[in-house]
């Protein structure tokens, strides 16, 4: 039993050996992280490192910070995220102590009394956390890979979310610069309206109209600047910036649309192959599965020690005996046969299995749902710009020709240009939409959307849509025409 204690011994040195360091574990986690978001999470360190973050983090913060900026910066500096990122570490030093043998136990006891004393010492050691060990590992090693999994979902919700709140901060900084052009122009309009009324060209209606007009603006203003002020901070919270550093410059306008809308195909399978989500629920239910194959195995051993007993005995006369042997101790079954903790097994692991189809039922439907508010939104962002907005430009234009011609009056110079406003901050609205939906649609696939060929039936059905939209135009534009020739005097 002395060379049993030894290899106990010489397998517990060897376990102990095992890295826990949060390294590995952090690397999976930022390579993931990065093939979905273009950005790579890094540990905070402390020292000369943790300075040089501050110095990076700074420089993204020199300049107007843009989306992916932002992105950055909140992977690097926001703290509950760092807090998130250490449940790697943890994860692996769960796995590292799966890989160790309980320490052996050592016993000592002295008797003595009546002219005799007795000396009893004792080493024991886990047998069967030593058989079981094999299963422990994989299983840590399986719920090693959730938490990977579930960090870095995790880590690439935050950074969606940080791109959500940068669209809607940057949307209100622009909202809210437009909205001031306007109010200064109403405050213009209602300035001119009364010296017309002082010179008996405009009546007290028309200049309290005016007047309404420019109240009406300037509250617009303060609610403007009410969501700015809301949606940056909430940035703000969102980069994990505080103090000085909050101070950071946005840039001026949102991106414009983009050339063309992403054509996606087979989004369902890309959501399923791709989404963290999905994935580690697969895992979960794949170590509950292990986790009752444990539990029949040690359903009747519950408690299995084995150990080495060394028994002396001293008697009146000096004179010692000793004896050597061994204990084993072993639960019986009288009482508890384990059946209820198989059953509970069982139970637990068909809930998972109900899951994972719930998971990937739910990521099939977003998947949809998304790319097609994805695509609405970019139609009504184009429709905006390139129909709604130039078209009120253009009457405002021939407005003011008319105007300066005489052929127009004030008040119709003026209400173009109401509703030109109007017409703008409608198109800043739709672009910020459609860039909320483009973040949306990355959540749901799993990633940021890569350029992907177009098949080459949706290929032709877009180029036949683009054909319809330009017979359309010209369709209309002949009608305004035949309709201008049948008007005209």
């Amino acid at each position: 039993m002395r060379t049993i204690s030894l290899a106990g011994a010489a397998l517990l040195a060897l376990a102990g050996c095992a890295s826990v360091g949060p390294e590995q574990g952090a690397a999976d986690v930022a390579r993931l992280v990065q093939e979905r978001t273009g950005a790579t999470p890094r540990l905070a360190p402390a020292g000369s490192d943790g300075q040089a973050l501050a110095q990076e983090i700074d420089a993204l913060l020199a300049q107007p910070v843009s989306m992916d900026g932002a992105v950055r910066i909140a992977l690097l500096n926001h703290p509950g995220l760092q807090a998130t990122y250490w449940e790697v570490g943890v994860a692996q030093a769960d796995l590292a102590q799966a890989a160790r043998l309980r320490n052996p136990s050592f016993g000592f006891s002295r008797l003595s009394g009546g002219g005799e004393r007795e000396l009893e010492r004792s080493v024991g050691l886990d047998l069967a956390g030593l058989l079981t060990m094999p299963l422990r590992q994989r299983m840590e090693a399986r719920r090693f890979d959730a938490a990977r999994l579930a960090v870095a979902g995790a880590i690439e919700r935050h950074a969606l979310e940080t791109r959500k709140a940068w669209v809607e901060a940057v949307a209100a900084q622009q909202s809210l610069a437009y909205a001031r052009q306007v109010n200064a122009s109403a405050e213009a309009a209602a300035e001119l309206m009364g010296r017309m009324t002082k010179a008996g060209n405009a009546s007290q209606l028309d200049l309290a109209r005016e007047r309404a007009a420019y109240a009406e603006t300037s509250a617009a203003v303060l609610r403007a600047t009410r969501s700015f002020e809301g949606a940056r901070e909430n940035l703000t919270r969102h980069l994990g910036l505080w103090g000085a550093r909050a101070a950071y410059a946005l840039p001026e306008r949102l991106p414009e649309l983009p050339a063309a809308p992403h054509e996606l195909a087979r989004i369902e399978q890309a959501a399923l192959e791709r989404r963290l989500d999905v994935q580690a629920a697969r895992l979960s239910a794949g170590h509950l599965a292990s986790d009752l194959g444990l539990t029949r195995t040690t359903r009747f051993v519950n408690v299995l020690d084995i150990g080495w007993h060394d028994k002396r005995e001293r008697g009146e006369d000096g004179g010692s005996a000793r004896a050597d042997g061994y204990e084993v101790s072993l639960e019986l079954p009288l009482f508890d046969w384990g059946g209820a903790r198989v059953a509970r097994a069982e139970a637990v692991y068909m809930q998972a299995v109900q899951r994972v189809a719930d998971t990937a039922v739910t990521a099939r439907s977003e998947a949809r749902e998304r790319y097609l508010g994805y695509r609405a939104s970019y139609d009504l962002a184009r429709h905006y710009r390139d129909e709604v907005v130039p078209l009120r430009k253009k009457i405002a234009d021939e407005t003011l020709l008319r105007y300066n011609g005489m052929l127009a009056s004030p008040f119709e110079l003026l209400l173009d240009a109401r509703e030109q406003a109007q017409a703008v901050s409608a198109y800043i609205e739709a672009l910020k939409e459609f860039w909320l939906a483009d973040t949306a649609l990355e959540g749901a696939l799993g990633g940021r959307i890569e350029a992907s060929k177009v098949p080459a039936d949706s290929q032709q059905a877009h180029r036949h849509q683009e054909h319809q939209h330009h017979r359309h135009h010209e369709h209309r534009q002949h009608q305004e025409q035949k309709e201008a020739k049948e008007h005209r005097p």
